[in-house]
């Protein structure tokens, strides 16, 4: 039985066509796996059955029955739920709080009935195995326990199709694989789901069936039991695609950066507690960690956006801890925020803008009079548009009307461009598809090549691994081991990441 079927789906923001004439069908109470690099389309055809866009033309059938869906509330009450890459949660409330918002019942006298949201919650709960304490702020939880609370969501909205947008980006190993058997007990309860995602690995373990689309249009749907990852990054991105780099032996030189007994307090609290690592030239330096472990506050400390409070910071034998953001820039050191959109880029400037944000005072981009030569900055960001493949190829359109794929690339496409000698880069490849993905990974190899240092921090334990020298593994601020890339196995790292010593 079919329990969505997109006919003919077509919607055009300005210029750029998103979906071209889309048919996809979605089985009842299968798995459905929507592939596609950044830009294809894939998110914009979901959140066009979720009601967020409403198509230019075509039609939505549920159960054989057509449907207008003009926004979300009418998604929900037809029995769609969505859960967006970037939660949509409010910290100091409750998981009650958080759940039932938008859809209290309160009783006569407008008191809230939480003690019967918390009940239904916790039964909920118990049902699909997310094992959720209603009563907990969200702010005290992980991760993963923020994407049940989501789920969960959905659940008490009484959804039978859920639609999850790039659901394992933020989870570790551990977490996927008991998301996982949420999923597998969520289909076992008769629910239909969609999920959007790049990982072709996790496509072929959990789905029943695939859907790829490419530039707006769908290329392809199977039995993802005759599927390869292969034959999916292959439709994906209309060529053959290496789904491992080669990493070429580079003797490390001199030290370029070391840290000794760096730590940071904030609100009584000790968040790094004695850090000390070095890297080399030539050497790429791996951070993993769960989120929220001390890996975002230590790049700050790097790059001069927030004060440590003890230890130092030599960079090429010279003191720069607690320098100012500029004058690192000015150092040679270029920096890829975790956080594109909080501190990567001006959603409303351009891309040209975007591109040489931080380095808009170089000469390169100034007239003999210090004021903006705008040929030049055009011809700049002309070039980088081409050479990191950043869609659409416009250098004049807000970088906010991007998809997330390609505001990464333009991110990625200034730091490494600077020519840098030492290169922080976080989560390089986040909300990244297959072929960009392949793309950025030789752009950092072929940095390590040319004797640029590199501390790169991901939670891909597999970039990790296929990109790193070596790996410091943190927890809870401090540094919980460190293995060579020949010693390196996920499975190990992956305790290392929960506080287990080995």
């Amino acid at each position: 039985m079919i329990a969505v079927r997109l006919k003919s789906i077509s919607k055009r923001f300005g210029t750029v066509l998103a979906n071209d004439s889309i048919d996809i069908d979605i089985q009842a109470n299968k798995i459905h796996a929507l592939v596609g690099e950044n830009g294809a389309g894939k998110s914009t055809i979901m959140e066009i059955l979720y009601g967020f866009y409403q198509a230019d033309s075509g039609e939505i059938e549920l159960n054989g029955k057509n449907v207008k869906i003009t926004d979300p509330h009418v998604a929900i009450a037809n029995g769609i739920g969505m859960v967006h890459q970037h939660f949509m949660l409010i910290p100091p409330m409750t998981v009650t709080e958080n759940i039932i918002l938008g859809v209290e019942n309160p009783k006569k006298g407008g008191v809230l009935q939480l003690a019967k949201a918390e009940k239904k919650i916790q039964e909920l709960s118990d049902e699909y195995g997310l094992q959720i304490d209603p009563k907990t702020k969200v702010e005290t939880l992980s991760v993963g326990l923020e994407q049940r609370v989501e789920i969960l969501k959905a659940l008490y909205r009484k959804v039978d199709i859920l639609i999850l947008d790039e659901p394992t980006a933020v989870l570790t190993p551990l977490e996927v694989k008991e998301f996982f058997q949420i999923l597998k007990k969520l289909k076992e309860q008769g629910k239909t789901i969609i999920i959007i995602t790049h990982k072709l690995d996790e496509v072929l373990e959990i789905s029943d069936e695939v859907t790829v689309m490419r530039n707006g249009k769908k290329i392809g749907h199977m039995p993802t039991n005759e599927a390869t990852a292969e034959i999916l990054a292959n439709m994906m991105v209309g060529r053959e695609v290496l789904l491992r780099v080669n990493k070429d032996k580079v003797d490390p030189g001199e030290t370029v950066l070391k840290v000794n007994n760096l730590c940071i307090n904030q609100d009584k609290k000790s968040i790094i507690k004695d850090v000390s690592f070095e890297i080399k030239e030539g050497e790429v330096l791996g951070v993993a960690g769960v989120e929220g472990n001390g890996q975002t506050e230590l790049i700050e400390a790097l790059t001069g956006l927030r004060k440590a409070d003890s230890g130092t910071v030599l960079y090429k034998n010279k003191d720069i801890t607690n320098m100012s953001a500029r004058k690192i820039k000015e150092e040679k050191i270029s920096h890829v925020p975790a956080n594109r959109k909080a501190h990567g880029f001006l959603p409303s400037y351009s891309n040209a803008d975007n591109q040489i944000l931080g380095f808009h005072y170089l000469p390169q981009f100034c007239n003999k009079t210090g004021f903006f030569d705008f040929d030049a900055i055009e011809s700049y960001s002309l070039k980088l548009v081409k050479e990191f493949d950043i869609r659409p190829p416009i250098t004049n359109l807000p970088t906010s009307s991007l998809s997330g794929g390609n505001q990464q690339k333009l991110v990625v496409s200034r730091e490494f461009s600077q020519n840098p000698k030492l290169l922080i880069i976080a989560q390089p490849t986040r909300g990244v598809d297959i072929g960009a993905i392949e793309f950025i990974h030789q752009q950092i190899l072929d940095l390590r090549k040319k004797k640029i240092a590199i501390l790169l921090v991901s939670a891909e334990l597999e970039e990790i691994r296929s990109l790193s020298d070596r790996t410091i593994v943190m927890f809870e601020g401090e540094i919980a081991g460190e293995v060579n890339s020949d010693d390196f196995e996920i499975k190990k790292v992956g305790m290392m990441m929960t506080g287990k010593k080995l």
